[in-house]
């Protein structure tokens, strides 16, 4: 037989918990927000009621109580690039453990400035304490600046807005580590597949790629331009198989390097023996592609949560909580990259 319930069934209550436990719904609500104002036995009781009866505390109704919302608020570009995804988890795993929601503004690819500030308002009147800007785009404005101004805001990208971010991957310094470790293989030059130009760390690889070859003396042949997606980079291979002297290319996105190694095996071209690839991200799928891919490391749920953890400290004024986890690119060597033909 099943338990008798109530005429009305309806979640407990903090009246329910305060009956309970024998004390006020004032000593339930300071308790439940973890003011240290409460005698230990007492704090005791209520949290024992708390698990009995199963309560939960309603955020509506604690954030009208606290004058707190205790969310964050996320600005993204809509995309299915797995860099974004992987951001997110970040955040929200930070977010939680310090008693924080998330609420998501997505912006489209290749939007407007005013799109951004528009995603930036509608979390504010959503009532976000603080916005995380992870978005690929300089927005070095005095609209975006007056808002962080009011607003407590960081970015989980380097860029000018925000130049001294601790949180950010350095993305000259994956283009360097691809490069250099190519020309250390005994490659002449290495070229390069591009992303999309929309996105400020398309431009960043770009220019160390081009600055490190400069540097060893080499003249860059000219950019291949693609979007971060296996398609382009499908293109990118074909158009790269058809240049006999190619030996060594830096594809700047996981995604993109399946599509060219596709075209290049094609094309009779072999992954390494005829041509390197290093590229960038290290998905999940890295380590299991034909043959595996050499692949700078963004460490992109570190990131996310490194972002919220700063956020959260500007929120509550005081320094990041806890050890902040290291974005230092990270060179993962595996099979596709070899020395070239030549001087194997």
């Amino acid at each position: 037989m099943s338990p008798r319930r109530h005429q009305v069934d309806r979640s407990p209550s903090q009246v329910d918990v305060a009956k309970l436990a024998g004390v006020s719904t004032q000593t339930v609500s300071r308790v439940m927000s973890g003011q240290d104002s409460v005698r230990p036995d007492t704090a005791r009781r209520v949290l024992a009621a708390v698990d009995e009866l199963g309560y939960r505390v309603h955020a509506a109704a604690a954030s009208l109580a606290s004058g707190r919302t205790r969310v964050l608020g996320v600005i993204v570009v809509s995309t299915d690039r797995y860099s974004s995804a992987a951001l997110g988890v970040g955040i929200q795993q930070a977010a939680a453990a310090n008693g924080y929601t998330v609420s998501t503004a997505a912006v489209a690819d290749h939007a407007s400035a005013e799109a951004f500030l528009d995603a930036f308002d509608r979390l504010e009147r959503q009532g976000a304490e603080g916005i995380i800007l992870g978005i690929p785009v300089e927005l070095e404005t005095p609209a975006m600046r007056a808002r962080m101004e009011r607003t407590p805001a960081t970015r989980s990208e380097r860029t000018s807005l925000d130049g001294d971010a601790p949180l950010a991957v350095d993305q000259h310094a994956i283009a360097r580590l691809a490069v250099e470790h190519l020309l250390d293989l005994g490659h002449k030059t290495v070229w390069h597949v591009s992303g999309d130009d929309y996105w400020t760390e398309t431009q960043q690889r770009s220019e160390a790629w081009e600055q490190t070859l400069r540097d060893r003396g080499i003249v860059p042949p000219p950019v291949i331009p693609a979007d971060w997606t296996p398609e382009s980079g499908y293109r990118a291979g074909r158009t790269i198989a058809a240049i006999p002297e190619v030996t060594a290319v830096f594809v700047s996105s996981d995604e993109m390097a399946f599509g060219l190694i596709r075209a290049l095996h094609e094309a009779g071209r072999n992954v390494p023996e005829d041509v390197s690839v290093v590229s960038v991200d290290d998905i999940a799928l890295a380590a299991y592609a034909s043959p595996a891919l050499t692949t700078v490391r963004q460490p992109f749920e570190d990131m996310g949560r490194a972002a919220a953890l700063r956020l959260i400290a500007q929120i509550e004024g005081h320094e990041a909580i806890g050890e902040m986890p290291s974005t230092d690119p990270q060179l993962i060597v595996r099979a596709s990259t070899a020395p070239p033909p030549a001087v194997s």
